[in-house]
């Protein structure tokens, strides 16, 4: 007995692949700096290709977090000098790693991240 496959109820594997490079990259770049570039680097090349697929949506959460992180890394690292910047990076850490980790468990079961 054959099956036959509805090729347009199949998603398309590549923008799932390419979006879980950048959060794989942007997660290991919460223990050196260089990865989270990289990553945020390979979602924006890679987002064009996601167009119209549910992934889309994890292409604009890897982007948007590496933005913020990189603005409040600048606000955390100023306060640094009164003390209350180790409290701001703290929480960028831990904030970047729920986006990261969030991103991957909707992405994996194939759902968009809500924007």
């Amino acid at each position: 007995m054959s099956t036959i496959i509805d090729h347009e109820q199949v998603p398309d594997s590549e923008p799932k692949t390419h979006a879980l490079i950048a959060y794989i990259l942007m997660t290991i770049g919460l223990l050196t700096a260089i990865p989270i570039l990289v990553g945020a680097l390979w979602a924006m090349i890679k987002r064009k290709h996601a167009v119209g697929t549910v992934y889309h949506s994890h292409y604009t959460n890897a982007i948007r977090t590496f933005w913020w992180s990189v603005l409040w890394t600048i606000i955390g690292g100023i306060l640094v000098l009164v003390l209350v910047g180790y409290a701001i990076l703290g929480i960028l850490w831990l904030w970047i790693a729920y986006r990261m980790i969030n991103g991957m468990v909707k992405l994996v079961d194939d759902k968009p991240y809500p924007i």
